[in-house]
């Protein structure tokens, strides 16, 4: 392989003369300077006298969630709790149920004015575990969230663990990430040791730290926060009574719903801060006081599970595996920076894979080179169950294989860019692990192109050096993944001797919502970090669309894709419209009549024509755009190649309802055949197995 720094020089020097000095800069600038994860504090409401009524919103006749709150005295804990309630902003709809267990006090009195709140008096003291199921026989949401009333929930909370539920169809049990207010973490789920202790996993330390921020399968979750659907909580009959007045019910409960056949998840962007001991106490041995009960309660729950904790293990050892004793195979995924699903194709691509891989039994942990973590896609990562590596807590990718390269089974290295840089620290520190180069698309065959395309020479230079980087890549892999059967045919006439294998585009195929009729306008989406987006909006823009405007003259043109440059942005006019990023494609999905993919050079499959096909939209492309993808040129697509073609096409299309219609339900059986999860599950199983 060559050097790091004539290859990155060639790069750069490629870079400055396709895309100019800004281009570069930024590129330079977003290697070296790694957007570092910088979490949100969560706000700490301090308690103080006197303190003024809430008013808790009107939760309908039919709420999703029922809040249940059991509450001893403490009052001013209580209106906090509220107070936090009150101001998260959450969009799930919810009632709040608090159960008052202190016949004694003055609580019922004092909230009676708090808005919507349910309240419920005990005559007696029933004890945490009765409360919780009273306050359940009284509920109206379809999912019972347990709240411990010296809780202050944080923003976002509630919408977190629906979410679960509705990603995550075999949930039975979810709880939140419990941090102190002093900002240390309380609990990233629970651990039960073979007999039958308990350990909150990561107590005491940084709450922000990546092995703490992902969707994962603890043993259990705390009762301070946690949801379960109202219908499996009276199927299992509720908390157990022999747990009463409190401790290991929760666990208990965990316990059940999993031999129900359910899984329960720790879900960290539910974040809830938790006066731990506010409610109950801190001191265990004490003769007298709640907390004596956790011991006794042990012993209880230990009886009842000893034959499943015998395959638990010790207490305190080996926290790291115990603490995801599910898990049965480990897969390590780099790429050049963290997926942006919303921005372009390859990054949909990876973030369907790490779902696909989690699917098979995977764990999924993943870093960008440069470690970089901007919060909104690492949210979207974390939230669906994958590790994310990030600085500052993880210091270089090298340091990280060196200490647990050994656990992984897999690695899969994205991009030649991310490959070249790792793949020797791989083979060193990932014995057990097959390597996989995941080439996204063959870089030098899109080199090639541009050459071919532009004439320059420092291109086909660039493009000869990309093919030896490539192979000698595709040399060092166990196996390498390409996108289309044109590229593996032509790896099979450079290096005959590989495995080389096709694992395409992966797309959800929600199909089309709306017709032909309610239609108007074209677009075209791609990001414009690639160079092959610019130049095919502006030969379409300045030798195509003329052309189609000559018959369409009301015709609208819409570009999107992230940092267009000042020559795209200067297209800008009465029929075209340079939107830049646009977060929510669907208005454009489903209310234009047809998307456009003028490329003239490029390798791999093209996103962008996915994209449209998946949502029955027809598409026009030239050869380049619709290379490898299995579709009938008249029948799936309509594929032109020059100025005068291509503004037929369009127009032809745009005109016709049953051309339109035919395309429309052909591109469809093609996503369906070959780029749905089914169709990359199929190649999945073939690399790693079952």
């Amino acid at each position: 392989m060559s050097s790091t720094i004539p290859r990155l020089f060639l790069l750069a020097l490629h870079v400055l003369r396709t895309e100019g000095l800004w281009v570069l800069l930024q590129k330079i600038r977003r290697r070296i300077r790694a957007v570092a994860y910088r979490p949100q504090k969560p706000k700490y409401l301090h308690m103080e006298i006197p303190f003024s009524p809430l008013s808790l919103p009107d939760p309908g006749n039919a709420p999703s969630v029922s809040i249940i709150i059991p509450t001893f005295g403490r009052i001013l804990y209580t209106h906090y709790c509220l107070a936090a309630i009150c101001n998260c902003g959450d969009k799930t709809s919810f009632e709040v149920i608090l159960i008052d267990d202190d016949p004694g006090s003055d609580t019922t009195y004092r909230l009676q004015d708090y808005g919507y709140l349910r309240i419920v008096r005990n005559e007696e003291n029933l004890g945490f575990v009765r409360s919780c199921n009273r306050g359940a026989l009284l509920a109206k949401g379809d999912y019972l969230v347990f709240l411990n009333n010296d809780t202050q929930v944080q923003p976002g909370w509630l919408d977190a663990l629906l979410w679960t539920f509705e990603h995550q169809p075999d949930a039975g049990l979810v709880g939140s990430r419990l941090i102190y207010p002093d900002g240390r973490l309380q609990e990233a789920g629970g651990i039960v040791f073979r007999d039958g202790t308990a350990w909150n996993y990561g107590h005491l330390d940084d709450p922000y730290r990546p092995e703490y921020g992902y969707l994962r399968e603890p043993d259990y979750v705390s009762g301070a926060a946690l949801a379960i659907p109202r219908d499996l909580f009276e199927q299992l009959g509720r908390f157990d009574p022999c747990y009463v007045p409190g401790y290991y019910e929760d666990t208990d409960l965990a316990f059940r719903v999993r031999a129900a056949g359910y899984r329960i998840f720790y879900q960290p962007w539910s974040c809830v801060l938790h006066v731990e001991g506010g409610s109950a106490g801190r001191d265990e041995n004490a003769p007298t006081g709640m907390k004596r009960y956790q011991e006794i309660n042990r012993r209880k729950f230990f009886d009842r599970w000893q034959s499943v904790l015998v395959n638990h293990g010790e207490r305190a050892k080996g926290l790291e595996h115990q603490k995801e004793r599910w898990v049965r195979r480990r897969a390590f995924v780099v790429d050049i920076y963290l997926p942006t699903p919303d921005k372009e194709s390859g990054s949909l691509r990876l973030v369907n894979l790490f779902a696909l891989l989690r699917e098979i039994g995977f764990k999924v942990t993943f870093a960008a080179t440069n470690l970089e973590a901007p919060e909104s896609y690492l949210a979207d990562l974390q939230k669906q169950g994958t590790e994310v590596l990030y600085r500052p807590y993880v210091k270089s990718i090298s340091r990280h294989l060196k200490v647990r390269g050994g656990e992984y089974d897999l690695v899969i290295l994205s991009r030649a860019d991310a490959a070249v840089e790792l793949i020797g620290e791989v083979r060193r520190y990932c014995p057990n692990a097959h390597i996989v180069y995941d080439t996204v698309d063959l870089h030098f065959l899109r080199e090639q192109r541009l050459a071919k395309l532009t004439g320059d020479a420092s291109t086909r230079r660039l493009a000869e050096y990309r093919q030896q980087e490539e192979l000698g890549l595709i040399a060092l892999a166990d196996s390498t993944l390409v996108v289309s059967p044109v590229e593996r045919e032509l790896l099979a006439q450079l290096a005959p001797g590989a495995d080389v294998r096709i694992l395409s585009n992966i797309h959800r195929i929600p199909g089309r919502r709306t017709n032909f009729t309610d239609r108007r306008n074209i677009f075209f989406v791609g990001a414009f970090s690639h160079p092959p987006n610019v130049d095919a909006v502006l030969w379409f823009s300045r030798a195509i669309l003329p052309l189609i405007l000559i018959k369409l003259p009301e015709l609208q043109f819409f570009i999107i894709g992230a940092d267009p440059p000042a020559e795209v942005r200067s297209l800008s006019s009465t029929s075209i419209h340079v939107l830049g990023h646009v977060p929510d494609l669907m208005p454009y999905l489903e209310g234009c009549r047809l998307s456009v993919a003028p490329l003239r050079y490029g390798a791999g499959v093209k996103g962008k024509v996915n994209l449209s096909l998946a949502h029955g939209l027809p598409v026009v492309g030239t050869s380049t755009a619709v290379e490898g993808m299995f579709l009938e040129d008249g029948k799936s697509i309509f594929v032109a190649d020059t100025p005068s073609e291509f503004a037929a096409a369009v127009a032809k299309i745009y005109l016709d309802s049953d051309i339109w219609e035919c395309l429309s339900i052909e591109g469809i059986k093609v996503m369906e055949k070959y780029f749905s999860f089914n169709a990359a599950r199929n190649a999945l199983f073939d690399l790693v197995g079952k």
